[in-house]
């Protein structure tokens, strides 16, 4: 009997400290250690019940992510490797056939990344239990004049709001890590973007900045839910002043990004990052660059060897991303 309960002492140590190790594993990111075979099994609750998700979200139809779409992910798969990089696609439903497999050159690539999660975006599934679900039961699409954006804004905040996190456009090229858990970006002195920011779940701010999207919705104003939804409710608790060189602000365990931090350059001048500069800049002050693709009307691109700052960003920070969809896309359209 004494031998027999030693067994099963010794057992019931084994089970505990294997349970220890796993939780260490999850923490640790050795999770990811074992993708890309299992997280295809995995569901989007799953992942961002992970923590500290990266989140971007594509609300247009389409299912070929372009190379900047491409290489934002995975610069942010490179920069936060213990953490879920989430792509959620409008586009992409249950019963599409997309995998390893595709032919879709950057769906391939971002999705053989061992912690890129690409899931379908379920507008009603994410807007339950938060204050834009009335709205959006209420809402016509087709009647919409910024559908697609007033539609990322609306979901960026349910999505920080019921896991946490750090919500991205997909034009931010990520280049070293963030260090704030509250945080939003200023554009400029007194003004927020919403292209990137980042809060623990249940965020009251956030929560405010939910059912003030409803109380003053105007789909035919660009930005009325976006940057100026943010700016208006950070101007609501704080006493917001002009940035003096690269400090940050704070309030109420709020931090205020000075615009260093992801827009060194700002909109008017996005098309710098397609010219060629004599000496490039070194953003020592930036986590992330944001390229303005809102902007690109014109729709420049990264074009392999022409020595551009964004192409030089490439390089760097998504050299997957510019090999294969860049490069080879060119030598293919040669062939």
């Amino acid at each position: 009997k004494a031998r027999m309960l030693k067994k099963i002492q010794i057992c019931l140590c084994f089970f505990f400290v294997s349970g220890i190790l796993y939780e260490i594993s999850l923490l640790s990111g050795c999770f990811f250690s074992y993708m890309p075979m299992s997280k295809h099994f995995l569901t989007p609750e799953q992942v961002l019940n992970l923590g500290k998700s990266i989140i971007f979200l594509e609300t247009t139809e389409r299912l070929e992510p372009p190379p900047l779409v491409s290489c934002s992910v995975e610069s942010a798969a490179r920069i936060y490797q213990d953490r879920p990089i989430i792509l959620f696609m409008k586009g992409l439903t249950n019963n599409t056939a997309l995998d390893l497999n595709s032919s879709y050159a950057a769906f391939s690539l971002l999705s053989s990344m061992k912690n890129v999660f690409i899931f379908p975006l379920q507008m009603e599934t994410v807007f339950q239990g938060t204050p834009l679900l009335q709205w959006y039961n209420q809402v016509v699409p087709e009647q919409e004049k910024n559908w697609v954006h007033v539609s990322s804004d609306a979901s960026r905040l349910a999505l920080i709001w019921k896991y946490g996190g750090i919500y991205m456009d997909t034009d931010v090229i990520s280049i070293r890590p963030i260090p704030e858990e509250s945080f939003l970006a200023a554009q400029k002195s007194q003004f927020s973007s919403n292209g990137i920011f980042g809060f623990p779940a249940h965020h009251k701010f956030i929560w405010d900045c939910m059912e003030n999207f409803v109380l003053k919705y105007n789909g035919n104003i660009w930005g009325n839910q976006g940057p100026f939804l943010m700016t208006r409710m950070l101007k609501a608790i704080c006493n917001l002043t002009d940035f003096k060189g690269t400090e940050d602000h704070s309030c109420q365990n709020i931090s205020f990004l000075n615009p260093q931090r992801f827009y060194p350059i700002p909109y008017p001048a996005w098309g710098q990052y397609y010219k060629v500069w004599d000496k490039s800049p070194n953003f020592n002050h930036s986590y992330a660059l944001h390229l303005w693709n809102f902007m690109n009307h014109n729709r420049k691109a990264v074009v392999a060897g022409s020595n551009t700052l964004a192409e030089k960003l490439y390089k760097a920070y998504c050299p997957t991303t510019y090999e294969d969809v860049i490069q080879n896309a060119e030598l293919r359209d040669f062939t």
